[in-house]
């Protein structure tokens, strides 16, 4: 009973400190933040089967980790210094036809690693490059040539409408009155579209959306499951 009360405030702590924190993609974090967040694990499994009575020196262990990422992330966003101290600089390492071997050395990434990557992301010829730069997360940011790059609708003196975010109006049978008033419409509206769609109660849509447009999506909720063979 106490490692499963332990367990469950370890958790509720864990998720506490990790909106304390800041939610971010594990490709987002810096080597720091991902030392840090292991730290903090560890702690919390510690906590959490531990059969002795400091539990506490664990807990504020954790507190202290979150409190001291938080205080970092500010003087981080208050200094250019702090900033590259902590977070990393970019790094060239392809630029205008020239490999830059000594950032290499710094990034600790060699030639065959580098090409496989540019191959992932699509490149398997360096000439279609222009730059190649190494990010403080371990991710490498690509600049076609223009020849290569694929073509925009500035190039083709083309002026296309902006995308807008489409909107979620029903999820799982629910709807989500606050995203139809979002939308600009109401649920007079929505009734009119169910009914061209042939439907007659909310609860039979899986996922019913909105476009800028006002154009109106829905997808039934499915009748049974559907796989694939072998």
């Amino acid at each position: 009973m106490k490692i499963i009360i332990l367990s469950v405030t370890s958790y509720g702590l864990l998720f506490l400190l990790t909106k304390v924190m800041g939610n971010r993609q594990m490709s987002q974090l810096s080597m720091f933040d991902y030392i840090v967040g292991i730290s903090i694990g560890s702690i919390a499994a510690e906590m959490a089967t531990s059969l002795d009575e400091n539990y506490l020196e664990p807990m504020t262990a954790m507190v202290i980790y979150a409190l001291l990422t938080v205080l970092l992330a500010f003087l981080s966003s208050k200094s250019i210094r702090v900033n590259e101290f902590l977070e990393g600089k970019p790094l060239v390492l392809l630029d205008n036809g020239e490999l830059y071997k000594h950032n290499f050395r710094k990034a600790k990434l060699d030639i065959y690693e580098f090409l496989m990557k540019c191959r992932v992301s699509g490149f398997f010829d360096l000439s279609d490059l222009e730059t190649v730069i190494l990010e403080p997360n371990g991710k490498l940011s690509f600049i076609p040539k223009a020849a290569v790059r694929p073509a925009r609708a500035s190039d083709l003196n083309v002026s296309p409408k902006q995308d807008r975010p489409v909107i979620n109006i029903i999820v799982d049978g629910i709807l989500l009155e606050e995203n139809l008033r979002e939308a600009g419409k109401n649920e007079a509206w929505l009734k009119e579209q169910l009914r061209k769609h042939q439907i007659g109660d909310v609860a039979e849509v899986f996922l019913a959306t909105c476009d800028a447009e006002g154009n109106f999506s829905t997808y039934r909720m499915p009748k049974k499951s559907k796989g694939f063979g072998k």
